[in-house]
């Protein structure tokens, strides 16, 4: 049988001196960093990849280890495996670069917790991170990635360094990318339970699987929380290994953000552009692109992102996603989840609180919009 590489786990990151910023990265020395990566799909195989990508300086792992998770940081320990890189224990990463592992003879299924520990034994500055994952990592002293249990660490809730894991599958294997913001990444949802939008459109999925690419607060045109959506397209969908598809949920901080500076939203114009030119990137590489609606955010908590100007434009946009034909499928999130009496807002049962964010039950009917038959992987 043929077998290719294919993602089975990603983490879009973010640089810590971003100009907005809704948490901030931090530092490690000499300490272990064991993070949580809930696998998409499975395979015979895996190898992990690791970035240091917005470092000011090299990253040294001298140690690191995969296993599959028992509970909350402990690991079954006959499931331990030593990572290596080029042959060796200890790598390092030069700022601006990444390496990928020597691929691992683990077979893990998926739906599987991998346990990823990391010994930094030099001051590593402030790290490139996921800031907002919806799952705990945990930081203890020393080298402790061969522990089989960490119940005295230190509990973190970003994710660092880490953007991703391939597994080795049978060739024809293909996976779809959730390339997006917060509605995708899980800001909302409940921590460490798996039930951000893609992981619940995979509970749908009877084969091929969705890799999560969403970054809270990124926008379809300007750098800010991370690099606008149409410079990390060929970083975070077109060079996923097995893509054959891609969803994208953009707009809402496109709209929002730039009010909480005192400045105007993006026009439906522009908008419409950017949507617009990653159809035509996603179809020039063969990928189908499948398109959501803008979600309501009327009476959000934060303050300056809402506005009768903001909802126009949204109601404008979405519009034209319906209609103008560019996408290979829409997936209507802002039907689904807004307020039938008002459908600026969210729906009560679907709201985490702050008017903005989905909940729960909110993730599951966002992933519920897809029609599966336009996402046969």
């Amino acid at each position: 049988m043929t077998t290719t590489w294919v993602a089975a786990f990603r983490s879009a990151v973010i640089s810590p001196s971003g100009e907005i910023s809704f948490k901030e990265s931090r530092s490690f020395a000499d300490q272990t960093l064991r993070q949580i990566l809930h696998l998409d799909g499975g395979g015979a195989a895996l190898r992990v990849r690791l970035t240091n990508r917005y470092g000011t300086r090299p990253l040294t792992v001298a140690a690191a280890r995969v296993a599959v998770r028992k509970s909350g940081g402990e690991i079954v320990a006959e499931t331990d495996t030593e990572l290596r890189f080029g042959g060796e224990t200890e790598t390092t990463i030069p700022a601006g670069g990444q390496i990928v592992s020597d691929p691992v003879e683990l077979a893990v299924g998926a739906g599987t917790d991998l346990v990823l520990s990391l010994y930094l034994p030099e001051e590593t500055g402030l790290a490139t991170f996921s800031h907002q994952p919806a799952e705990t990592g945990y930081v203890t002293a020393g080298n402790a990635v061969s522990d089989v249990a960490f119940p005295e660490a230190e509990e973190v809730d970003s994710r660092f360094y880490v953007t991703g894991v391939d597994v080795l599958v049978p060739e024809g294997t293909t996976v779809a990318v959730a390339f997006g913001d917060s509605w995708f990444e899980g800001v909302g949802s409940t921590s460490g339970t798996n039930r951000r939008s893609p992981n619940l459109l995979n509970r749908r999925l009877s084969r091929g699987w969705v890799v999560n690419q969403g970054i809270a607060g990124n926008r379809l045109l300007t750098d800010e929380v991370g690099e606008r959506a149409l410079d990390r397209f060929d970083r975070d969908v077109l060079q996923v290994p097995g893509v054959s598809h891609v969803l994208i949920n953009f707009g809402i901080n496109d709209l929002g953000l730039p009010g909480m500076a005192g400045l105007p939203p993006a026009t439906a114009d522009d908008l419409i552009a950017g949507f617009t030119e990653l159809a035509r990137r996603s179809h020039e590489a063969g990928l189908r692109i499948l398109a959501a609606t803008i979600g309501p955010f009327a009476d959000s908590i934060y303050p300056g992102m809402d506005s009768p100007e903001v909802r126009e434009i949204r109601r404008t946009v979405n519009e034209w996603i319906r209609t103008g034909g560019v996408f290979d499928a829409v997936f209507d999130v802002a039907a689904a989840v807004e307020d039938p009496e008002r459908p600026d807002h969210l729906r009560a049962d679907f709201d985490s609180g702050d008017h903005m964010h989905l909940n729960d039950a909110g993730a599951q009917a966002m992933a519920d919009t897809v029609d599966l038959a336009s996402l046969a992987l």
